[in-house]
C-alpha cells in the first residue's frame, strides 16, 4: 500500500496552555468566597463607600453651587396668557342662552367637561382649535376683537 507522505513522517507537537477563566466580580463578593480567602491567607481588599445611601449634597469645589430658585427664575417664562374675561363671559352667556350644560357643550365639541369648566372660569390657556369648536356650536364669535 503506498504511503501518502513521500518523505519521513515527523511529528510536530506544540505546547498547549490552558488557563482558568477569571472569577466573576459577583463571585468574589460572595460571603463564602471572602471567608474562604481569609482562611487560606489570601489578600482581601475592603473598600468603604463614601456617602453611600445618603441624600447629602456633593461637596465638590469644581461645581459651583446654584440654588434651585435661581435656576427656575432664569428658565421659566412669564405667566401664561389666560382666557380674557370678555371671552369666558361670552361663552357662558351663549351656553346659557342655548340652555346647555357644561357637560353637553363639552360633548358637542368633543372635549372633556373639565376643558369647558376651565374656559368659563378663565383659568384655561386659550387654544384656537377649542375656541373654533365653541364658536361653531354656540354661534358666537370668540376669537379676534369681541364686541367691537
Amino acid at each position: 500500500m503506498p504511503s501518502r507522505f513521500p518523505g519521513a513522517i515527523a511529528q510536530d507537537w506544540d505546547t498547549v496552555v490552558l488557563h482558568k477563566s477569571k472569577p466573576k466580580s459577583q463571585d468574589l463578593r460572595d460571603p463564602k468566597a471572602v471567608n474562604k480567602a481569609l482562611r487560606s491567607g489570601a489578600p482581601v481588599q475592603t473598600v468603604k463607600k463614601f456617602d453611600a445611601a445618603s441624600n447629602k449634597k456633593a461637596s465638590s469645589s469644581a461645581l459651583p453651587a446654584v440654588s434651585a430658585r435661581k435656576l427656575d427664575e432664569a428658565a421659566e417664562p412669564a405667566a401664561l396668557e389666560r382666557v380674557p374675561g370678555e371671552v369666558w363671559q361670552a361663552i357662558q352667556r351663549a351656553r346659557l342662552e342655548k340652555k346647555m350644560s357644561q357637560a353637553e357643550l363639552a360633548k358637542q365639541i368633543n372635549e372633556p367637561p373639565k376643558v369647558v369648566q376651565e374656559y368659563e372660569n378663565g383659568k384655561a390657556v386659550p387654544n384656537q382649535a377649542v375656541l373654533a369648536k365653541m364658536e361653531r356650536v354656540l354661534g358666537v364669535k370668540l376669537r379676534g376683537k369681541i364686541g367691537k
